[in-house]
């Protein structure tokens, strides 16, 4: 006999009298390195897979973020010229160009009115989180920095705009974007871009999954995100993986704090017009806000709000 723990009913136990469990986590026995810059449009554009691979795929690696250096600052030479980018103004277009195609949405004009000088002073404010409070906190802060320049349209290598990011999540802007402006916030970046440097990264995002005989896969560039599985399958030789399942939207959207309707797409397998319905399907109206911005939705925790 046997009491059921969601019914509260007991009966009798059915046929099966033995259940083997495997309670062995898999051994994260390979090491991501995630190289990316706070103002590079690519990998605002894959933030949506990127996501869903480190879902249901995480416990397989150990996650590194690496600053890469985008731009120290602007001169007269060109910066990007496959792109026609010689100074800030080419920006937007391209930006703009970046966001219809992935359907992340970015604005731009803010690199005509108020470029962007240099993204390593975002950089440095990333890396001085890292080291005082946490990867996943710096992370974070990524995320908010990405979301202020690309989407709202903020010039987040200013001081002030670095200060509000930062006291959004919860920490003394202030005292942390002017540790950043210290000698010691130029060299932890400049301990990245050697670690870049060794990897081999000649552009961003770059994805490496390297195992422990230390042989791997390079991933430049943004891929679908079966790209990204098979990548890993590759590095650790392995033909089948166990992901996990992914999220309920409750819990993704209290974490993130604010999701475009393309990552709710790609985390649920949705197409863009089952996106309303599925969010209504799962939270209360009072829980969250639905927005618009450049023809997409998002949506806001009720809590920023």
């Amino acid at each position: 006999m046997i009491c059921d723990l969601k019914t509260g009913v007991c009966g009798e136990v059915g046929e099966d009298e033995m259940e083997v469990i495997d309670f062995n986590q898999p051994q994260k026995s390979v090491q991501l390195y995630y190289v990316t810059d706070p103002i590079c449009s690519h990998c605002w554009a894959i933030e949506p897979v990127l996501r869903r691979f480190v879902e249901q795929y995480g416990h397989y690696f150990n996650f590194h973020t690496v600053m890469g250096g985008l731009l120290e600052k602007w001169h007269d030479g060109p910066i990007d010229p496959a792109n026609g980018i010689y100074k800030p103004a080419d920006v937007a277009g391209h930006w703009r160009e970046v966001g219809q195609h992935s359907r992340m949405p970015i604005d731009g004009s803010l690199m005509i009115d108020n470029p962007v000088q240099s993204s390593y002073p975002p950089s440095r404010v990333f890396k001085i989180i890292q080291k005082n409070h946490s990867d996943a906190q710096a992370f974070e802060y990524l995320r908010r920095a990405r979301e202020a320049l690309f989407a709202f349209n903020q010039n987040i290598a200013n001081k002030s705009e670095m200060i509000e990011i930062v006291n959004q999540l919860g920490f003394d802007g202030e005292a942390i974007v002017t540790e950043a402006e210290q000698p010691v916030g130029q060299q932890l970046l400049n301990e990245d871009f050697a670690l870049a440097r060794k990897l081999g990264v000649r552009g961003f995002p770059t994805i490496m999954m390297i195992n422990e005989e230390n042989k791997g896969v390079k991933i430049s560039g943004g891929r679908p995100f079966e790209f990204y599985v098979n990548g890993l399958k590759q590095a650790l030789n392995q033909e089948e993986l166990l992901p996990k399942s992914v999220p309920s939207f409750a819990n993704l959207l209290e974490k993130e704090k604010l999701l475009f309707s393309k990552e709710i797409e790609v985390m649920y397998d949705l197409e863009q017009s089952e996106v309303a319905a599925f969010v209504q399907q799962e939270l209360p109206h009072d829980r969250y806000q639905a927005k618009e911005l450049l023809g997409e939705l998002y949506f806001t925790s009720a809590k920023m709000s």
